[in-house]
């Protein structure tokens, strides 16, 4: 297992995938929603402005930096001497289908309990101006936003991977599946569209999931909903913004004019 990654070449391997999942799924939903179908959908636009030219840079710009930093994380841990410490495991028949599919889940659980308390807490003003400022320049939110975090937040966001792989078993494979999942989640969330139908906020599974409605709402008042994928952080502890559910409704009522 030592030798599953090592040596320097890795890292600009870990960091053309953190890019490539990023730009590829950035760019279709931007092209598909700010581009192809601006004209037909934009009346859907949670805000129906379109951000400026330079948002999109600094997005873009930021989004790089984080790849860098989040490839330097993963490049400490899954190489020598680090890697033999964690928990990976490369048969997936040692622990069987069925662990392997739990494992993603597991994952995604942990993710959003460690993404709900690092990214409340980076809201205390002793640790916003260092940490997560940069984030909220983006107030209309774009998809370039999904990884466009300050050096010291992508630092706190790259961690979960080494968190996750000391924790519990994990395989490199389910890794790739639940980062692939975050990141199609996270351009969802900062799409600045919503895609869940309508009434889906009041449901008895919807209530409990994260929207793009959410995080945007989120983005204009830079408080409550500080959850990723799911929203029963936000309700127990009090955190959730109590507009959700009328914007929600009131952006799927929406008809073309």
């Amino acid at each position: 297992m030592s030798t599953f990654l090592s040596g320097s070449a890795n890292f600009w391997f870990i960091l053309v995938i953190i890019l490539m999942r990023y730009i590829i799924l950035a760019s279709i939903a931007f092209l598909v929603f700010y581009v192809i179908q601006q004209k037909n959908w934009g009346f859907k636009k949670i805000q129906r402005k379109l951000p400026k030219d330079q948002d999109y840079l600094r997005e873009i710009a930021y989004s790089i930096i984080t790849a860098f930093i989040f490839a330097g994380i993963g490049f400490v841990v899954f190489t020598k001497p680090v890697l033999q410490y964690t928990k990976l495991y490369l048969d997936i028949h040692h622990y069987g289908i069925g662990y392997f599919l739990l494992s993603i889940l597991l994952m995604i659980l942990v993710h959003d309990a460690y993404f709900y308390w690092t990214h409340r807490l980076m809201h205390h003003k002793l640790l916003y101006r260092f940490m997560h400022k940069i984030h909220h320049h983006s107030t209309n939110l774009t998809p370039w936003a999904a990884m466009a975090f300050q050096p010291l937040e992508s630092v706190v966001e790259g961690s979960i991977i080494a968190i996750i792989a000391f924790i519990f078993p994990v395989h490199p494979l389910a890794i790739g599946i639940f980062l692939l999942f975050m990141m199609m989640y996270n351009v969802y969330g900062h799409l600045g569209y919503e895609l869940y139908p309508k009434g889906f906020s009041k449901n008895v599974i919807g209530k409990w999931i994260n929207t793009s409605v959410n995080h945007n709402l989120h983005h204009q008042h830079f408080n409550g909903n500080y959850g990723l994928y799911f929203l029963w952080w936000d309700r127990w502890f009090g955190t959730l913004h109590q507009g959700n559910d009328h914007t929600f409704e009131e952006v799927k009522a929406r008809k073309l004019s």
